[in-house]
């Protein structure tokens, strides 16, 4: 691989997915909190395109506030999980920077950010969407489940130099989901209508689905992928 990754720490360890043809795109897939990369990489290698490459980085240990200041992989510390909970925002711009250090990488290795995916699930969802948000490049779509938009009092503001105002975005969330209610949810979806084109924004919700995933879900992220990163 062209490019020194050493450079982009995340990348060091990252799960990466190859294609099994010339890529020509990729997806950068962020877990959720006190998981890794690996488990994500299992389910993108269930969903894959062959000209797509699947990047899907491990979150540094951190002490989380929610879990008694326990060490764990996490984006960002949390204090809560209600929308008006204290945030972290040092580390979720931290956390922002070094996701965007990989957005770059790729752009300098022959894929543009156009060709660029951001995603995530829960605390990697949230991270994804603040992400796309606040990055002048923009990207081909933004995949979010079960997730909510920290700093969300900051927006629109923060989104003012954003390049990705008219960039689809693809929510999904599990109505029976304790953690993250799925109005949270729904709020988030509202919100992200503010700051970029309403039309772009789709939210799905899943039935019986508690704070996790599911085969109609995943089957929807692949057609997702499929529309906003075809072969070229």
């Amino acid at each position: 691989m062209c490019g020194n990754n050493m450079s982009v720490p995340l990348l060091a360890e990252a799960v990466t997915v190859s294609g099994t043809e010339k890529e020509t795109a990729a997806v950068i897939f962020l877990h959720g909190l006190g998981d890794s990369g690996h488990g994500w990489a299992d389910t993108m290698t269930s969903i894959r395109l062959p000209h797509v490459k699947y990047i899907c980085p491990h979150a540094p240990r951190i002490p989380v506030t929610l879990n008694m200041k326990m060490m764990m992989p996490s984006w960002f510390d949390l204090m809560g999980l209600s929308p008006d909970s204290p945030e972290d925002e040092a580390g979720i711009k931290r956390a922002s920077e070094n996701i965007k250090a990989i957005i770059e990488h790729e752009a300098k290795n022959g894929i543009p950010p156009n060709r660029v995916m951001l995603g995530g699930f829960s605390q990697g969802g949230a991270l994804s969407l603040y992400t796309a948000l606040t990055c002048q490049h923009q990207l081909a779509g933004v995949v979010g489940l079960s997730c909510w938009l920290p700093l969300h009092t900051s927006f629109p503001q923060a989104a003012s130099n954003s390049g990705n105002r008219e960039t689809p975005i693809l929510q999904c969330h599990g109505e029976d989901d304790h953690m993250i209610p799925v109005q949270f949810g729904a709020m988030t979806a509202e919100k992200l209508k503010t700051i970029v084109s309403p039309q772009k924004v789709t939210f799905i919700t899943y039935p019986g689905v508690m704070h996790s995933s599911c085969p109609q879900e995943m089957s929807a992220v692949k057609e997702f992928i499929e529309k906003q990163l075809p072969r070229i």
